[in-house]
């Protein structure tokens, strides 16, 4: 614990014990390209910080993940399953032998067992390839479907519009959800709206208004280096408790946590 302690920790976030927080759930874009692996330390260490139960992770890499996995429980104690998400195969991004690039996507990290795995891939990514990964685990003892996605760039719009669809025909599906991911798109994005018919963001200021549908941006909590809400945690079916951004040096993105309502 004196890993977390220590100044290269972030602050506030140590947890007392080396086990996850069993109704703690989190999402993070990890940057890539990105710098080398000896990031994934750090980034270990920011997770390691908080210690979800299940945390999404975009722009992943199948070697960084295993090294972050890896140092999760040498370092810290915590151990966690994988189930991945790849939407490309890309030697430039994820290193590997030319003819055997790295897998490159989502990843869900999970304290308890998942089942069910999907992968989709939208049928339009965009300027890349872009999809969600799907499972089933537990979260606060309790069996949910949790999905994590990555959409298309800032400047598609039209393309994110179609791909929410896809996403949120699925989670429609399930009376109680949590989707993770970064929607690379702020909350007022007109394509986000089938999204916020479904679920409820954890961030408590990012309501839609009782009197119309624009949302106040200036409400919401900002989860990039260029200060705008392109993260979120959508609940379907379970009730936000608090919720915290943590800016870090290992991303532009941060990692946003929340935890669940006991109550419910």
């Amino acid at each position: 614990m004196l890993l977390l302690l220590g100044p290269g920790a972030p602050s506030g976030g140590a947890p007392l014990t080396a086990e996850a927080v069993p109704d703690r759930v989190a999402t993070w874009n990890i940057c890539n390209p990105c710098g080398g692996s000896e990031l994934n330390h750090g980034r270990a260490t920011e997770i390691a910080a908080y210690a979800p139960q299940v945390i999404g992770l975009q722009e992943a890499c199948v070697r960084d993940v295993e090294q972050i996995r890896a140092h999760l429980e040498e370092s810290f104690g915590l151990v966690y399953r994988v189930e991945y998400g790849p939407v490309l195969r890309n030697w430039n991004r994820c290193g590997g032998l030319p003819w055997r690039p790295g897998g490159y996507g989502q990843a869900i990290l999970s304290a308890a067992p998942m089942t069910d795995r999907v992968s989709v891939e939208y049928p339009d990514g965009g300027s890349e390839d872009r999809g969600y990964l799907a499972v089933t685990t537990l979260v606060g003892g309790r069996p949910v479907r949790v999905f994590n996605t990555h959409l298309a760039e800032r400047r598609q719009a039209e393309v994110r519009a179609g791909q929410v669809r896809v996403l949120a025909a699925e989670v429609a599906l399930h009376d109680r959800a949590i989707v993770l991911g970064d929607f690379n798109a702020a909350p007022h994005a007109p394509e986000l709206a089938p999204m916020w018919a479904l679920a409820t963001d954890t961030d408590p200021g990012c309501r839609p208004s009782a009197a119309s549908a624009d949302l106040d941006a200036d409400a919401c909590t900002a989860t990039t280096d260029w200060n705008s809400k392109f993260d979120y945690v959508f609940l379907r079916g379970i009730t936000p408790g608090t919720h915290r951004v943590s800016p870090g040096p290992h991303s532009d993105h941060h990692l946003l946590h929340t935890d669940l309502n006991r109550g419910r």
